[in-house]
This record gives C-alpha cells, sequence and structure tokens, in this order.
C-alpha cells in the first residue's frame, strides 16, 4: 500500500513529460509554418516595393513621353503660324526659285520690306539715295554673315498713283536698281538676285490717303534657301 503514492508521482511525472513531448512536437511545426508565411510576406512585401519603384520609372517615363510630344507639338503649331506668316508673293517667289532650281531645301528663310522711310525713291524714279544705300548695306551684311547659301528675290511694288502699265515699269526699274546695288555693293552674285515688278496690284494698305500710298511704295527682299 505504501507503494501506490509513488507510483501516483511516478505516473504524474511520466504524463508531464509526454504532454510536454507532446506540445513540442505540435509547436515545432506550427513555428516552421510561421516561418515559411512570414518568409513569404518579406517576398511579397518586397516585390510590391519593386514593383512601386518600377511603377514610379514607368510614369516618369510616361511623363516625360508627353512632354516629348508636347515639344513636338509646340514646334509643330509654331510651323504652321510661320507658314501662314509668310505672304503670297514670297510663296509665289518660292514657286519660282524652285522651278528655276535655285534652292537647295525649297524654304522662305525671312522677308525684309523696305518701306518709303528706308529706301526712298523720287517721284516715277528708280534712283537709290544715300539712306536706301545704307539699308541695303546692312541687309547684304546680314545675309553674308549668316553664311548661308541664299537665293533673294526682288519685288518692286508701287501705289496706284498713274496707270497699271506706268506703276509695273515703274516697280521693275526700281527692283532692278536694289538688285544691281546688292551684286555691285553687296557682293551677293547675281546669279544669287532675280528681280519683278507687282507695280499696284499688290498693295498694303488704301491707296485712298497719303499714308496708305506710302506704304505700297516699297521693294520686299524674300531670302530663300
Amino acid at each position: 500500500m505504501n507503494n501506490i503514492p509513488k507510483l501516483l508521482v511516478m505516473a504524474l511525472l511520466l504524463s508531464g513529460c509526454a504532454t510536454k513531448e507532446y506540445v513540442q512536437e505540435q509547436i515545432q511545426p506550427v513555428n516552421v509554418r510561421l516561418a515559411a508565411l512570414e518568409s513569404r510576406a518579406n517576398t511579397t512585401d518586397a516585390a510590391i516595393k519593386s514593383g512601386a519603384v518600377g511603377l514610379d520609372a514607368t510614369s516618369k517615363r510616361l511623363d516625360d513621353a508627353v512632354m516629348t510630344l508636347r515639344g513636338q507639338g509646340d514646334r509643330l503649331a509654331k510651323n504652321e503660324s510661320d507658314i501662314a506668316q509668310i505672304s503670297k508673293t514670297a510663296q509665289e517667289a518660292l514657286e519660282r526659285a524652285a522651278a528655276a532650281g535655285k534652292l537647295a531645301a525649297g524654304k522662305v528663310a525671312y522677308e525684309v520690306v523696305l518701306s518709303e522711310d528706308k529706301v526712298k525713291f523720287g517721284h516715277g524714279k528708280a534712283l537709290l539715295d544715300q539712306d536706301a544705300m545704307g539699308a541695303l548695306d546692312a541687309v547684304a551684311g546680314k545675309i553674308k554673315s549668316e553664311g548661308r547659301v541664299v537665293f533673294i528675290e526682288v519685288q518692286g511694288h508701287t501705289d496706284s498713283t498713274g496707270s497699271e502699265a506706268v506703276n509695273l515699269k515703274v516697280g521693275q526699274q526700281r527692283a532692278d536698281a536694289v538688285r544691281r546695288y546688292l551684286y555691285a555693293k553687296g557682293g551677293i552674285p547675281l546669279h544669287r538676285l532675280s528681280a519683278i515688278s507687282y507695280g499696284e496690284s499688290m498693295p498694303v494698305a488704301s491707296n485712298m490717303n497719303r499714308d496708305g500710298r506710302a506704304k505700297n511704295r516699297r521693294v520686299v527682299l524674300v531670302v530663300l534657301y
């Protein structure tokens, strides 16, 4: 009978060891699974962060592409605006020069309008005064400084005073005078110059008043390349 308590104590101790081993056996796989889940969570988090970086890079590339397209759109709009601003006579000069094989690129560089305040002719005359020569010297210097091979059409315009035939003749004489000066004094090759008269046909102002007629009396240099 005295051995029964001892047996009970031993049984409890053995039961406790068995329970501890059982608990450890159950907890260890759980810990392993938790570690695996934590590893996958870390991997997923890293992938999300990497994806976020990739999205930021993609977003930046898209922003850059949008800015590039906007820049191209602005340049196209400017080109369209420049084309719209080219006068009808400049477009005609371009067509004539292109047909004659005078141009490399077939473009209008710019127009120089020498109105009566810069190139003043006597009534019905085609003689250049000192002011006119100075203005043409400046134009020739600008053209040569650009270092570009150009073709220049000199256009003579008049007001409507007098007959149409006379105005056409006077316009031609004035254009010829400017062409000769640009060749002789400006150093521009003669084969790179042409002269044409529009007479009174292309007014830029009303011929009904003095100021308007003064604006219509002009020489236009169309610089092409």
